[in-house]
């Protein structure tokens, strides 16, 4: 067989043995070593097989992950996502809709100190569906409006997503930051004008709360100072220069650690617990990052990428055509498939097309992010939606996605904003 073909099958085999549950990355790490098995012959292919985790494992690179991770579990033990969402709550409850649209804030809040989706519609699902059910909210939106805020985290820096993205692409990280800011805001505005015309439409999905007094409100903006402070020292840091990105995460860690202990949240128990999870994460993406790398260098030995981004520039369509089938690619991907997964298994393939068509590699990831998202929330997988079960055992999964759909309208939108005015997410990072 040519390399091309053996390159085929192996990413057929990969399929096949996700479709039997087989974990992600230990799928793509033996699809991996079997078609380098028959590329470059067994002694090769167990060499590189022993030296890729090692190699990952101690990637200075990779050690902004769990960095990040642990920064997400201390903000958390501090009470930071309780805190934020108080805050909006009191500011906002009071609207027809409000404790959705403070709870859509307060997500995009924990997401700018968190960096995971799960965690964030997790986090704030906990939070908010109880306090929306003491109002008579409405289950579609209350659930809706937490999965669609959720997944806010991996778009709002600092974001896991944008890390992997970075290193697969060589990408820099800060830029990447910087890029998703802007349009983290856009997509939550999005969501809360979601919120807006629902109730306006049927005002009994979301019945007005309790109004507050000014002086209340001012008072209770003394809650955001934790989420604040963290997120104008680790984005300032790398916006600025002071800090890269590694160095942001080790800072923005302890900042989160000593934020927790100032306000009495942490102790002996708590602290083993976000390291514990912090270290379940982290394995929990490095298995797939190894993984990904071992398969990506077959698929690159099997000149997939670069045959593929010949082809594709070969055609005689618009750059802009090849691209909304890229992303019909990925919405279709995210279905079934976890969002970190898809970005370390379809980049290293991708990627060198969107070179090829002169595409922003900054902008393009942004893009790339906001896709991945929407699988977040899309049937028969939605992590997301699954994570806010848990929160709302009582509530069906079918009208949990039913009150999704709203959101995924706003997430296309947003999409289609990006596509069509690529400033929303370059002004930053061309500014640095």
């Amino acid at each position: 067989m040519s390399p091309e073909v053996t390159g085929i099958l192996g990413i057929l085999l990969l399929f096949l043995l996700l479709a039997f549950r087989m974990y992600i990355g230990m799928a793509m790490a033996l699809v991996g070593f079997l078609g380098l098995w028959l590329l470059i012959g067994f002694d090769a292919a167990i060499g590189i097989l022993g030296i890729t985790p090692l190699a990952e494992g101690s990637s200075y690179t990779l050690s902004v992950i769990p960095l990040f991770v642990l920064m997400g579990q201390f903000a958390f033990a501090s009470g930071i996502s309780t805190d934020i969402y108080k805050t909006v709550y009191t500011w906002m409850g009071h609207l027809k809709g409000g404790l959705a649209m403070a709870t859509i804030l307060a997500c995009a809040g924990f997401a700018a100190i968190c960096g995971s989706s799960l965690a964030t519609g997790a986090t704030m699902g906990m939070t908010a569906i109880p306090e929306m059910k003491k109002y008579r909210y409405d289950n579609r939106l209350s659930t809706g409006c937490v999965a669609a805020g959720g997944t806010l985290g991996i778009l709002i820096p600092p974001s896991i997503g944008f890390i992997i993205y970075g290193i697969l692409t060589e990408v820099s990280i800060g830029k990447l930051f910087m890029a998703g800011f802007i349009p983290g805001i856009l997509l939550a505005m999005l969501f809360i004008i979601t919120v807006y015309i629902q109730c306006s439409l049927n005002p009994e999905m979301g019945p007005r709360g309790q109004n507050r007094t000014f002086g209340t409100k001012i008072r209770s903006l003394s809650g955001t100072w934790g989420m604040l402070l963290l997120f104008s020292i680790v984005m300032g840091g790398i916006y600025k220069g002071i800090f890269t990105p590694n160095e942001a995460a080790g800072v923005g860690a302890f900042g989160a650690f000593l934020i927790s202990v100032f306000k009495g949240k942490m102790n002996r128990k708590t602290l083993v617990e976000c390291l514990l999870e912090s270290g379940k994460t982290t394995a929990m993406i490095f298995l797939i990052i190894i993984g990904a790398n071992i398969f990506s260098t077959f698929i690159g030995l099997a000149r997939l990428p670069m045959g593929l981004a010949d082809f594709v520039t070969g055609l005689a369509l618009h750059r802009m055509v090849i691209l909304s089938g890229i992303i019909v690619v990925f919405l279709l991907l995210g279905c079934v498939m976890d969002c970190y997964a898809i970005m370390i298994l379809t980049v290293p393939i991708i990627f060198p097309v969107i070179e090829a068509m002169q595409f922003d590699p900054v902008w393009f990831g942004v893009l790339m992010v906001i896709v991945l998202e929407v699988g977040l929330i899309t049937p028969p997988v939605g992590l997301n939606v699954f994570v806010l079960k848990s929160a709302a055992p009582d509530v069906p999964l079918t009208e949990i996605f039913r009150g999704i759909v709203p959101f995924l309208f706003s997430a296309l939108v947003a999409i289609i904003l990006i596509i069509l005015f690529p400033w929303i997410a370059l002004f930053l990072p061309s500014n640095m």
